[in-house]
């Protein structure tokens, strides 16, 4: 009888065993509880975890958009917002148009100058013209502008190719260009003398909203518009 109490006792996990059996023996005889197995997340929390990142990542695109002072490439962009690639970078600079475009916000993302960049909406251009005057070097005389379009349809270009068209010296002119920023040598010639090639920057792009060069509006368009603005002047002009 003693024997069946002493077994029973044991079986229970007693602490009178303790006398007899000695600590480790008898932690052995205790069973761990099973372990509980983790939790799965169902599909509404697998939900909120992948918006809540891709609220995080979005924040993170805007706010280097934001400070950013010039057009970002999309590697560039990826690796400071710490996204996986170009690719993740462009989709979400979408998703981000898409989201300010719904809200209606005052800026939008911009594919300009081989990147992007955060710009106000062009409906805001006049009205942020009266408080805030572009830069003094953005602006730009006639003939630098003739000047600069010659260069950006024929470069590489060099300077006497643009004195043949343009039919005047424009050897100021262009270097006023390059101190802005808008031309640059790319190279030299093969005729006589190498004479320098130039060609446009990205701040060119930039200032004038192109994506690439090849976004530039055919010659054709231009003369079209020209010769239509010259009529509306003459008839204009007729009729008072």
């Amino acid at each position: 009888m003693r024997k069946l109490s002493t077994t029973l006792a044991a079986r229970l996990n007693s602490p009178a065993v303790a006398a007899r059996v000695p600590w480790a023996a008898f932690a052995a005889t205790r069973k761990a509880p099973p372990a509980t197995p983790a939790a799965t997340p169902g599909p509404v929390e697998l939900v909120r975890v992948s918006t809540e990142r891709m609220a995080d990542k979005l924040a993170r695109l805007e706010a280097i958009l934001l400070l950013a002072r010039e057009p970002l490439p999309s590697r560039k962009l990826a690796a400071l917002a710490d996204l996986a690639d170009g690719t993740e970078a462009r989709s979400l600079v979408r998703e981000l148009s898409r989201r300010m475009r719904r809200r209606g916000s005052a800026f939008q993302p911009v594919e300009v100058a081989h990147g992007i960049q955060l710009l106000t909406r062009p409906q805001l251009a006049d009205w942020l013209g009266k408080v805030h005057a572009p830069p003094s070097e953005m602006r730009l005389s006639a003939p630098a502008l003739e000047t600069l379009a010659v260069a950006a349809y024929r470069q590489p270009v060099t300077r006497a190719e643009i004195e043949s068209i343009r039919g005047v010296q424009c050897g100021e002119i262009l270097r006023v260009l390059m101190e802005r920023d808008f031309l640059r040598i790319v190279g030299r010639s093969e005729e006589l003398g190498r004479p320098f090639l130039y060609g446009t920057t990205r701040k060119f792009l930039q200032v004038f909203g192109l994506r690439r060069l090849e976004q530039l509006p055919p010659v054709d368009q231009i003369c079209n518009a020209a010769s239509r603005a010259a009529e509306s002047l003459e008839l204009r002009g007729a009729s008072e």
